[in-house]
């Protein structure tokens, strides 16, 4: 039952064929058998978890679910506030104090009923695709344990591949969401700014759901939505037909227009069997009946480096706040990224800071003659699981964003769905780009693909003992 589908779930309770109790126990065996390799998970408290279960499972008995996730087994990433709980931000650097209240993603799964099973874990302060962290263990990929998982939801991203139940709740600033999935596999809808609320908020960051399927993430999407008036970016409230993803046939495609984005003119190099996989995903959606379209690039390495530059910044006037002895347990890696910001003069930093508007001002133009974008997630398949990122050089921390950072500053719900494996079998993800606010149109495209694409490979097992 640990690799039940939250929809399915919430179906076989209604019915009276399943209990959260059962499901819940399921997933607390699973995450017994895989935790000793991935390393997913901090603060997993099962007799928590089996508490809650028990007071869902009394709920459906007498017909009164608090929501539609009430039951359903799921995780939290640890920048995510749950009350009562440290939050370290994947940093030993961090004094561990309680959290006084959920955060909004925190408390809408909770209002809900879900059944928080564990937090998951990132590297120091968000800022690597890696599970690589000065305060968790060290996150491995359960399709190959020498592999990353990505990051930053990088527990998240393992936990949702290796059947830690049907929903994981991640971030991203720059394909923190994406990242995991496309190297593991599973599907995230990184939304529109502030369609999901998060507190605190921050240019380009977004909360999403981690998902094996589409319909998962579009039943989350139902309750992550609702609005909370601690996130000064939080949309006005809209009614939106989530369930009408679920129903979402190939014949959606037909007529819609798609960019094929294969550079993103700046960072690394694209892959061959990345590129590869991405064109093959562009001529099934031909065959469905939409229209593909090649793009021009619109990113340049101008644009990245003044983002990564200005977060250089960013990150040294936080370190510089730590005590000595805090700094000192900051990653190494993270510590001479931040401080190689140390020279830059005010206008250097200000000219970093423009290219974020840059950015967004180039995304929307480049997009806006299409319906939706495809491109790969990320120009290379995930890393040793070891490296802090895929350049190992905190000079160069950020080549492999170039696809996925565009949408985070110019406000665009931008999915990752599995589309392909590579020669040694890891999973290759396919980004799905909509307009501002098409968020339900991002996931009824990937809804679509979800039945065009090949039959998926079976999910990875836990080693034998």
């Amino acid at each position: 039952m640990h690799a039940w589908s939250a929809t399915d779930l919430v179906a076989g309770y209604g019915q009276g064929r399943l209990s959260p109790v059962e499901v819940t126990q399921a997933v607390l065996d699973r995450i017994e058998r895989w935790e000793p390799h991935v390393q997913a998970t901090w603060l997993l408290r099962p007799d928590a978890a089996l508490e809650q279960a028990r007071a869902s499972e009394a709920r459906w008995r007498a017909g009164r679910p608090l929501g539609p996730l009430d039951g359903v087994p799921l995780s939290i990433k640890e920048n995510i506030a749950t009350r009562g709980d440290p939050m370290p931000a994947g940093t030993a650097a961090v004094d561990l104090q309680p959290a006084a209240a959920d955060a909004p993603p925190a408390a809408r799964v909770k209002e809900s009923g879900a059944v928080v099973v564990c937090k998951t874990t990132m590297p120091d302060y968000g800022m690597l695709s890696s599970g690589l962290s000065s305060f968790h263990r060290l996150a491995r990929n359960p399709w190959n344990l020498a592999r990353t998982p990505g990051g930053s939801s990088a527990g998240a991203g393992a936990a949702t591949a290796a059947g830690y139940g049907p929903l994981h709740l991640g971030t991203d600033i720059g394909g923190s969401l994406r990242l995991p999935a496309s190297w593991c596999g599973i599907f995230t809808l990184k939304p529109s700014l502030g369609r999901i609320p998060i507190d605190p908020p921050y240019m380009g960051r977004a909360a999403g759901p981690m998902t094996r399927t589409v319909a998962d993430a579009a039943l989350a999407m139902q309750v992550l939505s609702r609005p909370d008036a601690r996130d000064s970016m939080n949309l006005p409230p809209q009614d939106i037909d989530w369930g009408s993803v679920a129903g979402t046939a190939p014949e959606h495609l037909r007529g819609l227009r798609f960019g094929l984005l294969l550079d993103a003119g700046c960072g690394l190099a694209v892959e061959p069997e990345v590129r590869a996989a991405v064109e093959q995903a562009a001529r099934w959606l031909e065959q469905a009946g939409a229209i593909v379209e090649p793009m021009q690039p619109f990113m340049s390495q101008a644009m990245l480096d003044g983002m990564d530059h200005f977060w250089r910044m960013r990150s040294l006037i936080d370190m510089r706040a730590l005590r000595p002895e805090q700094r000192a347990k900051v990653l190494p890696y993270i510590r001479q990224w931040a401080e190689s910001a140390s020279e830059f003069s005010g206008e250097h930093v200000f000219r970093g800071f423009s290219q974020f508007h840059a950015t967004r001002v180039a995304a929307v133009a480049a997009c806006a003659r299409f319906d939706y974008v495809i491109s790969p997630v990320s120009p290379n398949m995930p890393a040793a699981a070891e490296l802090p990122s895929p350049t190992n050089d905190p000079l160069r921390p950020l080549e492999h964003i170039g696809f996925t950072v565009p949408f985070n500053m110019s406000e665009q719900p931008a999915a990752s769905i599995n589309c392909a494996y590579d020669v040694d079998g890891l999973p290759i993800g396919l980004q799905i780009a909509g307009q501002r606010f098409d968020d339900l149109g991002v996931l009824r495209v990937a809804r679509a693909f979800e039945q065009i694409r090949p039959p998926q490979r079976p999910w990875p097992e836990p080693p034998a003992d």
